[in-house]
């Protein structure tokens, strides 16, 4: 009986928003607005990063970088969503619905390995400011950009590998807006467990562990700002990290609701609000935090328009 109900899969079916087929016209108008501002947003700190001398700085490198990975990590998703919401068809073929879990899962690790990255630069500039031009110089900028991108790929592709050569039972249909592994393993045949520890691995070492050293890179520039003198001195400190800690609180708190919550209160409705939120709500945000908390950068965009 179970070898018989084994499928063997040409295409998924992504279901999407095909519950409200009457809101097809708003829903496929708010996305394509919110994806041509993460795209117009981030794309301005790219160029301004890179065209103005006084953004010339270690931290605006990596602002710089990790605009570009939050472009590329709403462009899996976005426009493919987009399409299915204009025709009604949720059509994806395996080999794309493998590709967009394989890229989907890589630009997740190097978005955690960034802001890993980008928290050790603020705890070097803060905690040993003296020994920052020498510790940050641009070799070493690079490297850890280089590091942050290519890490993971390795794993997510193996990963992706593992999920996608399993067998499924039943039906193809996916009550979700994109392919992840964790909605796979609702139609997969047999005992899922061991693929379940491997997600669960995976997390640890590309999720959890990025976290850990962001939270030990902000403990120690915290003890580093409560012992300076002056009040100004500790107040422009936070003002120095609080754009990159409320990127952080965003994009992990939304991840933290959206994985850690009991299966008992999971529903498609939910997962895709959640799905939504973490995918799109910290690549809109990214330009305007940093925009608007940080002087510099809006003179840059100010004399970018103008000219």
């Amino acid at each position: 009986m179970e070898r018989s109900n084994v499928t063997f899969v040409v295409e998924f079916i992504l279901l999407g928003f095909s519950d409200l087929p009457n809101l097809r016209r708003l829903l496929f108008g708010i996305f394509l607005i919110i994806y041509i501002n993460i795209l117009i947003g981030n794309g301005l700190l790219i160029v301004i990063t890179k065209i103005n001398p006084t953004l010339q700085t270690p931290m605006y490198f990596f602002l710089g970088n990790f605009s570009f990975l939050e472009i590329c990590y709403t462009s899996i998703t976005l426009p493919r969503m987009l399409k299915d919401i204009w025709t009604q068809k949720g059509n994806i073929p395996f080999l794309e619905c493998a590709t967009q879990t394989c890229f989907f899962y890589i630009l997740g690790a190097a978005e955690c390995l960034f802001l890993a990255v980008m928290a050790y630069d603020r705890y070097v500039a803060i905690c040993k400011p003296l020994y920052y031009p020498l510790i940050m110089n641009h070799k070493v900028c690079v490297q850890l950009v280089i590091a942050a991108w290519i890490t993971g790929v390795p794993a997510q592709i193996g990963v992706t590998y593992q999920f996608f050569s399993q067998k499924f039972c039943g039906s193809n249909k996916l009550n979700h807006i994109f392919c992840d592994s964790s909605i796979l393993l609702e139609i997969a045949c047999g005992d899922t467990y061991q693929k379940e520890i491997s997600l669960l691995v995976n997390t640890f070492f590309f999720v959890v562990i990025p976290f850990l050293l962001i939270l030990i890179s902000y403990f120690r520039i915290i003890a580093t700002i409560l012992k300076l003198p002056s009040t100004s001195g500790k107040s422009k400190a936070f003002f120095t990290c609080s754009s990159h800690l409320m990127v952080v609180c965003l994009f992990y708190g939304s991840v933290t609701i959206a994985y850690l919550r009991s299966k008992s209160s999971h529903s498609a409705k939910s997962n895709k609000v959640f799905a939504l939120f973490y995918t799109i709500m910290t690549p809109v945000l990214n330009p305007m935090i940093y925009s608007l908390r940080n002087k510099d950068v809006i003179v840059a965009v100010r004399k970018l328009l103008l000219k």
